[in-house]
């Protein structure tokens, strides 16, 4: 029984069209049969061998052959490729994130009817406590941590908030 490994990627293996040959080979091998079918018609005499025709034809059908070699698995077509890709790209990027040019800007569209603007009742209203302490405060409220006769505790809450205990010691 004849076992057969099925290759892991199936994207990487080339389609072989006669014998080691893919498509791109095939292709940069039938271009230089065009090339001097054309060199033959077109240039003077037209349909008659002439001796300066015979460069021209050789050196279209050299460059085919030497594209449609294989190096290190890739065609040398496919490797310059990726060379002139490489090269052609910018080498210096920048990015101005706050660069509106190109982007679409979401707007809102405001109705022109009035609308009706609620508010809290002042008798809903809740009083913020006052966050600007005098500097007397500050010095009675050092005096009173610092008293022997209470003990004062900071811990930390579960969400993150803070729960300040003032004890009396007794004695």
């Amino acid at each position: 029984m004849k076992v057969r490994s099925i290759p892991a990627q199936i994207t990487t293996v080339e389609d072989k069209i006669a014998g080691n040959l893919n498509l791109t080979q095939m292709i940069l091998l039938v271009i230089p049969i065009f090339w001097i079918m054309i060199v033959y018609a077109l240039i003077y005499p037209q349909m008659h061998f002439a001796w300066y025709k015979l460069p021209i034809i050789l050196i279209i059908g050299l460059v085919c052959c030497v594209l449609a070699l294989r190096i290190r698995g890739k065609v040398v077509l496919n490797w310059l490729v990726i060379l002139l890709r490489y090269n052609s790209r910018p080498t210096f990027y920048l990015y101005d994130k706050n660069d509106s040019y190109m982007r679409t800007i979401d707007l809102p569209v405001f109705k022109s009817d009035k609308r009706k603007i609620y508010s809290k009742s002042p008798a809903k209203q809740e009083k913020k406590a006052k966050l600007n302490p005098s500097l007397g405060d500050l010095v009675r409220l050092e005096e009173f941590i610092a008293n022997p006769k209470y003990s004062f505790s900071i811990k930390s809450g579960r969400k993150g908030g803070l729960n300040v205990a003032v004890e009396q010691n007794q004695k």
